[in-house]
């Protein structure tokens, strides 16, 4: 299975908490705001670390959905 990654720049607030959580997957762009390292996840310990990521966001600009 396989899991798509996105990230809503228009509400992301930079606060870093993904790249933190699970910085295999997320990193903070030169903007200040976060951006994924890979878009598409096949490993599943890497996808419940991206969900816990996206659960962890206070603003929850990130989505992980089945690809």
């Amino acid at each position: 299975m396989a899991w798509k990654v996105k990230i809503d720049q228009d509400v992301c607030i930079g606060d870093a908490i993904c790249a933190s959580l699970c910085p295999d997957v997320f990193e903070m762009g030169d903007e200040g705001k976060a951006q994924p390292i890979v878009e598409v996840i096949e490993d599943e310990a890497l996808y419940n670390c991206a969900v816990e990521a996206a659960e962890a966001c206070p603003v929850s600009c990130i989505t992980v959905e089945e690809a």
